[in-house]
């Protein structure tokens, strides 16, 4: 049975590379960013050969007690179809434990343990390049790949019970993907760095050493422990770790072999794309249509595609006059945060007439605004989580990575604020639907609104900014400062954009309808 099922593995494998060419194109991008992401994560273990022992452990025990938690989500919510699943093998009359360690040995052909595989033998490397011993180092690797594994399994067959009917669509698989490909470039950065900034890995040495403790953790810190002692309590943890998820497993396995799916009603399941992810309120629906707008107009792309072009020219000047290089590397991440806020400042007039369906429906004005928001935030989101470590890494301190979180966070969400705002009290014509995305139509009014957004945010940020510089110059305690009262600011401008944009977006529906009727 064995056998059969890890053959039948095998040819699902090879299958799922023939057939439809959407199917293959979409598996073929799947592979090639598990494969980016194993890439990176390798590149960053390799690196920290070089570096003091607490800095490695760090780095190592920081990202691999993030993997399992990042598989486990992403199994339960990301839209995956398991080709294993134990229901299907309801007609042989496997008994429940035979088939739960069956599938869990077929789980192992899959390009996803395959990287794991991949991150792991770097590890072995590291340490024993530092002084574990082969055998400790391997034991490591398999007792964490065994636990990503079960947690991974796990999250599957949660999900087949907890969504009898799963509402799969390429746009959850897609967006899970993206937000793996982010998190392994930032801690592949962020790893390859730390050799350089040993004081932030001792600040986070307590944070390690409760992790050693943790399932997450447990199977990571075994060969730090092995050559520096206390070797006993992260394997016992990492073996009880093992054993209670396969319990749990089995148990799910046997749960699944023995439950009735409810029958599926033909209003349920996928083809509604973005509309089956977002929630079922006003707000998701002005969401869901909103990414559906962004993603597919050439009007919204070209500008979206802009802002981090513009960001990195600005660089250039900078280190022409003179500006060190690591100064300079702080400014377009900043300045793309600005930008992104800003970007929605004129949303309504690129709906044209579109802009019935919303005031037909009776949609609050606070539910549109916030519903307009999402598209700029799920672009914006990825870019500056992968440009801020980027950026760090080029100015060598990381402990300035809280200030540029606060300085971004303060930026984007008081521009997104004040974009609601403005975009319900003066939008101004654009280029209507169809037209390219360069044809601009001749219009008397629009610059107020851009310089008030911009201005505004900057204006609103000043703090956070302060901060910053005092943080760059001289005392880095005010970091925490910076991210604490930039995330603060930015949210209280954002929640005040959003409603007091509401409101004026109800009292000017008459006149807003004029003006995409007109424009």
């Amino acid at each position: 049975m064995a056998a059969r099922v890890l053959r039948l593995r095998l040819q699902l494998l090879l299958g799922a590379l023939g057939g439809d060419r959407r199917r293959v194109i979409r598996m073929l991008v799947r592979i090639v960013v598990l494969l980016v992401c194993a890439g990176v994560a390798c590149w960053g273990v390799l690196r920290l050969r070089a570096a003091p022992a607490d800095v490695a452990l760090t780095a190592w025990v920081l990202s691999a007690a993030a993997v399992p938690v990042v598989l486990f989500l992403a199994a339960l919510l990301g839209g995956f179809d398991d080709q294993l699943d134990p229901r299907r093998f309801r007609v042989f009359g496997v008994a429940p434990r035979p088939l739960a360690g069956i599938l869990l040995l077929a789980s192992v052909a899959s390009v996803p343990v395959l990287a794991l595989v991949a991150v792991g033998m770097s590890g072995v490397i590291l340490w024993t390049a530092r002084g574990a011993t082969v055998a400790v180092s391997i034991l490591a690797v398999i007792l964490g790949i065994l636990t990503c594994l079960l947690l991974a399994k796990i999250g599957l067959a949660l999900g087949g019970l907890l969504f009898p009917v799963r509402r799969r669509s390429q746009e959850s698989t897609g967006a899970f993907l993206i937000t793996v490909l982010v998190a392994a470039v930032a801690v592949g950065v962020f790893v390859a760095s730390l050799e350089w900034d040993a004081e932030l890995s001792t600040a986070l040495g307590g944070a390690v050493d409760i992790l050693a403790l943790t399932p997450f953790g447990a199977a990571a810190a075994l060969p730090a422990r092995a050559i520096t002692g206390g070797f006993a309590g992260p394997l016992i943890v990492a073996l009880l770790t093992v054993l209670a998820l396969a319990v749990v497993w089995v148990w799910l396995v046997d749960h699944l072999l023995t439950t009735t799916e409810r029958p599926r009603s033909g209003r349920e399941g996928g083809g509604l794309g973005w509309f089956a992810i977002t929630s079922g309120t006003p707000s998701g629906a002005v969401a869901a249509r909103s990414l559906i707008y962004w993603l597919r107009d050439p009007r919204y792309l070209v500008n979206l595609v802009i802002v981090p072009i513009a960001a990195v020219v600005t660089v250039m000047p900078l280190v022409l006059v003179g500006v060190p290089v690591e100064i300079a590397a702080l400014v377009p991440v900043p300045l793309m945060a600005l930008f992104f806020g800003w970007l929605p400042h004129n949303d309504l007039a690129y709906d044209s007439t579109a802009l019935w369906m919303h005031l037909a429906a009776a949609v609050r004005g606070s539910s549109d605004r916030a519903g307009r928001l999402a598209p700029i935030v799920v672009v914006a989101l990825p870019v500056l989580a992968v440009s801020m470590p980027i950026a760090i890494m080029l100015h060598g301190q990381w402990a300035t990575l809280p200030a540029m979180v606060g300085v971004c966070a303060s930026l984007f969400l008081s521009g997104l604020g004040l974009s609601s705002v403005a975009s319900a009290v003066a939008p101004y014509p654009v280029s209507r639907p169809g037209d390219s995305a360069f044809q601009q139509p001749q219009r008397t009014g629009g610059m107020l609104s851009q310089g008030v957004v911009l201005l505004g945010a900057i204006v609103f940020s000043l703090p956070a900014l302060w901060w910053a510089w005092v943080d760059l110059t001289s005392d880095s305690e005010n970091a925490w400062w910076t991210m604490w009262g930039g995330l603060g600011i930015g949210s209280a401008v954002l929640l005040a954009g959003i409603f007091g944009g509401g409101v004026v977006f109800d009292r000017r529906a008459s006149r807003l309808m004029e003006f995409a009727e007109s424009s």
